[in-house]
């Protein structure tokens, strides 16, 4: 084991291996609660979303641990998984079986463009800037949806804050957002103190409080023996009438192809960004300049991400949405994972959960927003990359963030971004700076939104 993943020779040893897995585990294992959540709002089974999850997690990170020996682990990423459930079921108004059509593809074309190296010239054509308004405004994105999920915030035409003492004559009317912050207390106390596993311990201390104000619901069984029966609800459901074969139809060709463009931009750069903001510092990969990542291809980060976009449209055959790298993976790195053992370790801990399907789903969604409000804020980091000082980078990562959270979608983010850029490119005569690729989904962009004004969609 010790040659196979060069553990001894990477500094690190197998004790060391093993504990940077258990950690990294509890560190992402909310994903198992927040995701069939999100999903399940679609119509999708819990159960069934739960066990593809779970499949796709540890399925997405042996393959990156065996493959491509990273420390990194894959599941479905926050911020893709309410793309699917807000923007693309109930925004756009595709079925969730056409999303995971969706979700296939993007895997499918993340497969390619990787292969043939496309991949690269894509994030060359992306200025850092927009990577970083991107991410940070996907970040702002699922915590204004923690805020709704858990009562915080009345999501209407407009929003506005729950009046936490609206009392009845039976006492308060609503007890959904008092748990919802009291969770969210307890893990940024948690975080404070840098307890591992915090967001992890948070969401059961809530899930504990909710018991006795008749929020959570105690299940009568512990074990479920016929757990894996509920995958076949999900697994493999866009093979049917509706899903492939309906995705392209009724005039909905265009839209289906900005979903997929839009969903494989940010799967893109958020694996990208984890591997070069935890890679350079550990020396897992090998960076030596602001174009190292290039260089990265030819080493250990070709097969890792080739492993992440595998794991999409393996992820989407089960039943769920974009698989991603987990920044969460950094907790395991920062204990001393250094190889793919202790991506062999995470994976192990995700399919030893799969029989107590019944203990997750008594998290209510009260007890998992915090969750959404605190990884927004772990995500909202990027910003301060930004030059805020300097308007042709403030101009479009300002409306990349702005829109994507006012608009409540976050491809109509990314195109007032890409837009906006190249305007300001062009009104500063520095064209030459923008690469086509930026001029050429820019149009992309514009063109869906004449097709939507002229069918007003």
């Amino acid at each position: 084991m010790d040659k196979f993943f060069g553990i001894s020779n990477s500094g690190s040893s197998v004790r060391t291996e093993i504990l940077a897995g258990f950690t990294t585990f509890f560190t992402m294992a909310y994903i198992m609660f927040v995701n069939p959540s999100l999903l399940s709002e679609t119509g999708m089974s819990w159960s069934g979303v739960f066990v593809a999850t779970v499949i796709a997690a540890a399925v997405g990170t042996l393959v990156m641990g065996l493959a491509a020996n990273v420390p990194y682990a894959v599941a479905p990423g926050m911020g893709m998984n309410a793309f699917f459930t807000y923007t693309v079921c109930f925004g756009i108004g595709f079925k969730w079986q056409e999303a995971l059509a969706i979700v296939f593809i993007c895997g499918i074309i993340n497969i390619i463009i990787t292969v043939t190296k496309l991949r690269k010239a894509i994030i060359m054509a992306i200025p850092k800037s927009l990577q970083l308004a991107i991410g940070g405004g996907i970040g702002l994105y699922i915590a204004y949806i923690g805020l709704i999920n858990g009562g915080i915030i009345q999501f209407g035409a407009v929003p506005t804050l729950t009046h936490f003492n609206e009392i009845t004559m039976e006492g308060v009317r609503n007890l959904d957002p008092i748990l919802a912050v009291t969770g969210l207390v307890i893990t940024i106390v948690l975080l404070m103190l840098k307890v591992k596993g915090a967001l992890l311990i948070g969401i059961i201390a809530a899930t504990l409080i909710g018991i006795p104000m008749g929020i959570t619901q105690i299940p009568e069984k512990i074990f479920t023996t016929g757990v894996l029966s509920g995958i076949k609800d999900v697994s493999f459901a866009f093979f049917g009438e509706v899903g492939l074969k309906s995705l392209f139809s009724d005039g909905r060709a265009y839209i289906a192809l900005i979903t997929i463009f839009a969903f494989s931009l940010t799967d893109t750069f958020d694996t990208i960004g984890t591997f070069i903001g935890t890679g350079r510092k550990s020396g897992i990969f090998d960076f030596n300049d602001e174009k190292a990542h290039i260089k990265g291809f030819k080493t250990k980060m070709d097969k890792a991400l080739f492993a992440d976009a595998t794991a999409t449209s393996v992820g989407a055959l089960f039943g769920t949405s974009n698989t991603t790298t987990y920044i969460e993976s950094a907790s395991g790195i920062s204990e001393g994972g250094r190889t793919g053992f202790t991506s062999v370790i995470v994976a192990v801990l995700f399919l030893i959960c799969i029989p107590l399907v019944s203990i997750f789903g008594m998290a209510p969604s009260a007890a998992t927003s915090p969750i959404l409000i605190i990884v927004g804020v772990l995500m909202a980091e990027s910003f301060a990359g930004i030059n805020w000082k300097e308007l042709d980078e403030a101009i479009p990562a300002f409306f990349t963030v702005m829109i994507m959270i006012f608009a409540y979608n976050i491809s109509y983010g990314i195109a007032f971004g890409f837009i906006s850029y190249c305007i300001v490119k062009v009104c500063k005569k520095q064209v030459k700076e923008v690469n086509p690729i930026m001029f050429g989904a820019a149009l992309l962009f514009i063109f869906y939104f004449v097709l939507m004004a002229v069918n007003h969609l």
